[in-house]
């Protein structure tokens, strides 16, 4: 089985626009087994660091290969520990500036708990073990690795 027909495409380039999420969504207008969606947008925020200077946006870099790997397993898992009709996943890559979208987690299942319990498992578990890191651009241009949380 190719890397394609395996994995589904999760990184996109830059942010995640709004008309995006509106199309997923959109799309699901039509399935009538479902009961419920529940969505994570991760957003950049404009955070002031300790010294003054304020975050611009974040650039994200992703060790490709592995992070797709990782993110087919947490998928697997969340299939089999929750009764899902269906999931999506997308993450940026390359700079998105405050108050831009930088992850879409989107879940969807005949009942509400379903999704709303496993698109909080997803979200943790992405944060916590996909190979994607973010290198925090400050207004002055100086540049600080994200910490992990």
């Amino acid at each position: 089985m190719t890397e394609e027909k395996k994995h589904k495409k999760v990184f996109v380039d830059g942010p995640i626009t709004p008309a995006f999420i509106a199309d997923s969504l959109s799309k699901h207008a039509a399935k009538q087994n479902i009961g419920a969606h529940s969505m994570f947008m991760g957003q950049v925020r404009a955070d002031v660091k300790e010294d003054g200077k304020t975050v611009a946006g974040i650039e994200y870099e992703a060790y490709h290969e592995m992070a797709m790997e990782t993110l087919h397993n947490i998928r697997e898992d969340a299939f089999a520990k929750y009764e899902l009709t269906c999931m999506h996943i997308y993450h940026s890559l390359g700079l998105v500036k405050a108050g831009e979208i930088s992850l879409f987690v989107f879940t969807s299942s005949a009942h509400r708990r379903a999704a709303i319990e496993a698109c909080d498992y997803l979200v943790e578990r992405i944060k916590k073990e996909v190979q994607v890191w973010g290198k925090e651009i400050l207004e002055t241009g100086e540049t600080v690795w994200k910490q992990p949380g």
